[in-house]
């Protein structure tokens, strides 16, 4: 018994080593543009969507998986090994559309910053630069394991939604059934927010973030048993969350009045009924969201950008040590919260043309992975085993199909 009792501290301790990587990464998913998605899911379909969240965190633990299995075992991020192995030419248009994308992705971070704070009369001209500024210090004067600490901080005040979803007091005999129930219509607006929900969920700026922190914080083969653990506990926590917000808003929004919503902060508008607790807690999760995506998702591009291209990148690392990658994560700060400034800016359409250029991305880098992964000269004995292969090939051919569908049905909708 002692003996076990040791053996159950000894794997806790490994595992509190490596949380970090998976869990932040799983978790920043849930950022402005995700809860609007989810939000808008459950405001005009109700419960239906639920069923979707199932085979979304399948998904996302596979290719989360890949990733950080990777980052473990050849101790290289992502873009630095598409570039050894598929030329610095296929990386530089890689990083030119990742670039672009999370350019527009960082401007929706920090409109969520606005919206959010907008709920309690602060205006966006006080908001927005305080919040920039506070994420470049975040970043720039502290180190991996302070600016992981204070993330992982972030990643906890998530519950904020799970108390909501309670608050409301929604019909949980519907939300069980359906949780399990698949639901298909031949409804432009339901397969657009099907496909929405599955887009929002796989971004390609994850996989290239997670590889890089496996491989910043200096998790090895050794200690990646419990680096998987990890993993999955982000991704299945990632997606509880986006349950409770579909429920939250089909309680509070779908069952006075089924209806579109054009921003995450009136889905927190729609909660204030039920009590000023649920208003409070779903608008300090949307603000939480914000700023902790405002900081991941320019340190991800930096990330990917620098190892790419081969420069020095790091938190870790001095500005002087690596001056493009701290330049590169300021001036996406600098441009995705100035522009939100901008009086009359078009973010809606920015937010759609990152969709778009994600889309593009996302097939060329999932295939990437599932070829590096499978390579015995990188990987050794950690290859994909021949199951595991068939589900990842399935999943991707799944992801590229809704993904291409995405991006027609946007480009379409586009003005």
């Amino acid at each position: 018994m002692r003996k076990l009792l040791s053996r159950f501290r000894y794997h806790i301790l490994v595992f509190l080593a490596v949380l970090g990587p998976g869990f932040i990464t799983a978790n920043v998913d849930n950022d402005s543009g995700g809860i609007f998605t989810y939000s808008a899911a459950g405001a005009r379909f109700g419960y239906l969507p639920l069923w979707t969240l199932l085979p979304i965190t399948l998904v996302l633990i596979i290719t989360q998986e890949m990733c950080s299995r990777m980052g473990a075992v050849t101790g290289k991020g992502l873009s630095d090994l598409i570039r050894e192995e598929f030329g610095l030419r296929m990386t530089f248009l890689m990083m030119t559309l990742l670039v672009l994308a999370n350019m527009t992705n960082v401007m929706a971070e920090f409109a969520g910053v606005a919206s959010s704070l907008e709920l309690f009369h602060i205006t966006r001209y006080i908001s927005v630069p305080i919040s920039a500024v506070a994420v470049w210090f975040l970043v720039v004067k502290g180190n991996y394991k302070s600016v992981e600490k204070i993330c992982l901080i972030g990643c906890l005040l998530y519950v904020t939604y799970i108390i909501s979803g309670f608050l409301v007091k929604p019909d949980w005999k519907e939300a069980a059934i359906y949780s399990v129930k698949p639901v298909l219509m031949l409804d432009k607006d339901y397969i657009y927010m099907l496909i929405g929900m599955v887009g929002t969920t796989i971004a390609p700026w994850m996989q290239f973030y997670l590889q890089s922190a496996v491989v910043e914080k200096g998790i090895t083969a050794k200690e990646y048993a419990a680096s998987r653990v990890e993993v999955i506990v982000g991704c299945i926590m990632t997606d509880v969350v986006a349950f409770f917000i579909i429920v939250a808003c089909a309680g509070a929004i779908w069952s006075v009045r089924p209806r579109d919503i054009q921003d995450a902060s009136e889905a927190a508008l729609g909660l204030k009924p039920f009590g000023q607790y649920a208003f409070l807690l779903f608008s300090a999760g949307l603000l939480n969201a914000s700023v902790f995506a405002a900081c991941i998702l320019p340190l991800s591009t930096a990330y990917s950008v620098c190892e790419g291209l081969g420069f020095e990148a790091g938190v870790n690392k001095r500005m002087r040590e690596a001056p493009f990658f701290y330049f590169l994560y300021t001036l996406l700060i600098v441009v995705g919260a100035g522009v939100i400034l901008i009086p009359g800016f078009p973010l809606v359409r920015m937010i759609l043309l990152s969709q778009v250029l994600n889309g593009v991305l996302l097939p060329f880098v999932l295939i990437f992975m599932i070829r590096l992964v499978n390579r015995p000269d990188l990987m050794g004995e950690w290859v994909n085993p021949r199951w595991f292969n068939q589900v990842a090939w399935i999943s991707v051919v799944i992801m590229i199909g809704l993904t291409l569908a995405l991006v027609g049905i946007t480009v379409r909708g586009m003005p």
